[in-house]
């Protein structure tokens, strides 16, 4: 498989298995709703936000509005530079992160740019609905309800700080944040560029070695 085809692989398959789980969760779920998976660890745990990864938030509609072309210029230049990369034979290890960013991205997007026309809203006691008859939650807004949609958050590791901890013991959970599969595909991908960077641009960092020797004038 070409490195286009991995990238295009890793993009589509994020972007289906965020999908999927965003509407599934906003079809059959309130808000607030949650299933524990692995007790102590792990679970499902239904929110909506208005902004940016892990629940963070800008605030206004104008806000909304700056977050989302933010995004889709993000991940124009994702994009740009993801092919750079590919054409420039850059290790498929760091072509599958840069892909994972990108579909991680794309899928709040997404979010953000339809579901306030295509879904009801969703609250405490009230699921969802597809294609309303009287228009989607944010249909009323200055754009019709394109891009200021609200992003779908439902994964939540429950792992508290143990009692023997300095400073953070007893406090709460470890890591708080309610997020969604693009928040994680992104996460990954940065984390694993920052951990394997000597491998991924080594190949790169070896031809520019050469590209040096080669340039350098003939010793007399």
């Amino acid at each position: 498989m070409s490195k286009y085809k991995h990238a295009i692989f890793v993009v589509f398959a994020v972007l289906i298995i965020d999908q999927i789980l965003k509407i599934w969760i906003k079809m059959n779920w309130t808000i607030g709703e949650h299933l524990t998976l692995i007790d102590g660890f792990f679970e499902l745990h239904f929110i909506e936000n208005n902004g940016m990864a892990f629940g963070i938030n800008l605030p206004g509609v104008w806000g909304k509005l700056a977050l989302s072309l933010f995004r889709i210029a993000a991940v124009v230049a994702i994009g740009f530079y993801l092919k750079k990369n590919i054409d420039q034979k850059a290790h498929k290890g760091f072509v599958t992160c840069v892909a994972m960013i990108l579909a991680g991205a794309v899928g709040n997007i997404i979010d953000s740019a339809v579901y306030g026309v295509f879904f009801s809203r969703s609250s405490l006691g009230q699921v969802a609905e597809l294609f309303p008859t009287d228009g989607g939650y944010a249909s009323s807004g200055a754009l019709g309800g394109y891009l200021e949609g609200y992003v779908v958050d439902m994964l939540h590791f429950t792992v508290r700080w143990p009692e023997w901890v300095p400073y953070f013991g007893g406090s709460g959970e470890i890591f708080p944040p309610i997020f969604n599969i693009a928040d994680a595909a992104i996460s990954l991908g940065i984390i694993w560029i920052i951990i394997r960077q000597k491998k991924f641009f080594a190949a790169e960092k070896a031809e520019d070695i050469v590209a040096d020797v080669e340039s350098a004038p003939e010793e007399a």
